[in-house]
């Protein structure tokens, strides 16, 4: 009887469970229906936070299911499709990909490399000849099915979830500005006549940004964590990685990411696209310092 008692007290004592997540104790109500909701299920009112189904029924406002449309944790609009961006960025990856098996010159034109081939050969080619959309092509490039496919399965099992708590155009923008900012680490710390490729910047960019969702949500850390450990560990223990494109997507993914979901929402975009544009920003100024050096 005691131990029951003991047991009673305590399940009193707990937060309630979310109302569509059980397993996840909040303190948060919905003020309309008063249902516990976790930061998930959370969309922004003018006072507190309501739930999905009181939103999209309108609750009694006297508006129009329209007017106070779900949003995701970030304030992004929720899709029918959570994975749409995600699927497309893969099917870009698998065509270029196919494309390069098919004819094999263009690898050449695709792949980011500062300045080759060396001088005194003429002419020469790459980021410092003013080819800049490098750093986005290398991004979509990759010449072994190993490579594609490690870093298209980090792609969805990372990706989908981002997009579905950040909505499409912030978690599209974190995709390409990570997978940016690695290019242009590699461009500035890499030989100029190295060249490099693939989507592995920007799929450590959704690594930072998952971590940093994850201890917003304030779920269990050990898994991302152990993920992440395992693939630094390669990154600098196999040769032939541009650790420096790894390096860079994290770091970049992990700023973005901490102001997608922190962000105060009365100035929510604000925050938010201003990070983007400052990380945007050191992006162009590390490749107009790199381009310096190399001419």
């Amino acid at each position: 009887m005691d131990d029951q008692a003991a047991d009673s007290a305590q399940d009193a004592g707990r937060a309630p469970g979310c109302y569509r997540h059980p397993d996840r104790e909040t303190g948060v109500r919905c003020t309309r229906c008063e249902r516990p909701i976790c930061p998930e299920c959370m969309v922004d009112a003018s006072v507190g936070f309501q739930c999905p189904e009181c939103v999209r029924s309108g609750g009694g406002t006297g508006h129009a299911p329209s007017a106070s449309a779900p949003r995701t944790l970030a304030g992004g609009s929720v899709a029918a499709d959570p994975r749409l961006v995600t699927k497309i960025l893969i099917g870009i990856n698998l065509a270029v990909f196919l494309a390069v098996r098919i004819q094999s010159s263009l690898l050449n034109d695709l792949v980011l490399v500062g300045t080759w081939p060396p001088a005194p050969f003429l002419p020469t080619q790459g980021v410092a000849e003013g080819e800049w959309y490098r750093l986005l092509t290398s991004m979509f490039t990759h010449e072994e099915f190993w490579h594609i496919g490690f870093n298209m399965l980090g792609l969805w099992w990372l990706g989908g979830p981002l997009e579905q708590q950040l909505g499409r155009v912030r978690y599209l923008a974190l995709y390409l500005i990570s997978g940016l900012a690695g290019g242009a680490l590699t461009y500035l710390l890499a030989a100029g006549t190295s060249a490099s490729l693939g989507a592995s910047g920007a799929v450590f960019g959704l690594f930072g940004a998952t971590a940093v969702l994850m201890r917003r949500l304030r779920q269990d850390m050990r898994p991302i964590i152990a993920l992440l450990v395992i693939n630094l560990v390669f990154t600098f223990g196999w040769s032939g990685i541009a650790w420096e494109a790894h390096i860079g997507g994290l770091v970049a993914g992990a700023v973005i990411g901490y102001a997608m979901v922190h962000a105060p929402r009365e100035r929510r975009a604000l925050v938010q696209y201003g990070t983007c544009a400052v990380v945007l920003a050191a992006v162009v100024l590390i490749t107009l310092v790199r381009t310096a050096q190399l001419t």
